[in-house]
């Protein structure tokens, strides 16, 4: 398994806690990059993993309501909150990566994020994540 797959399941693991996690507000950038460096040190995270399992982190809590934006617009009949967890935070990578990051190609990015449903998600999920990321992906550049 390649460096970066490791660094979206450990940014996927991270963001599935997270939205478990009972919270009057929503963290500041600061606090948020505490509770992911904490979250490192106690899962054993490997260090070469950490740095774009931190970029991917960062760059979805800036980016979230655009990226849930175009999750709803493009999940039919599919309320982003109403999604699940896994389905949800394995979408927000592959968002990120397709909209906001400009060293990964778009099919990199849909096949990366179905390889990572199939481990974590049930079947049904697959063909779901790959019809939302299709859409967006066709949308063309943001």
């Amino acid at each position: 398994m390649g460096l970066r797959r490791k660094s979206r399941e450990l940014a996927l693991q991270f963001l599935f806690s997270h939205d478990f996690q009972e919270r009057a507000s929503v963290p500041v950038p600061d606090v948020l990059m505490q509770e992911w460096e904490l979250f490192c040190q106690s899962f054993e995270a490997g260090p070469r993993t950490v740095p774009y399992g931190r970029t991917l982190v960062e760059g979805i809590w800036r980016h979230l309501d655009a990226i849930d934006t175009l999750l709803a617009g493009h999940s039919h009949n599919w309320r982003v909150e109403r999604m699940s967890a896994v389905d949800r935070n394995i979408l927000r990578i592959a968002v990120f990566e397709l909209r906001y990051s400009g060293d990964v190609p778009a099919q990199v990015a849909i096949n990366e994020a179905l390889e990572i449903a199939k481990r974590y998600s049930i079947d049904d999920s697959v063909a779901f994540i790959n019809g939302v990321l299709d859409a967006i992906q066709t949308m063309g550049p943001h």
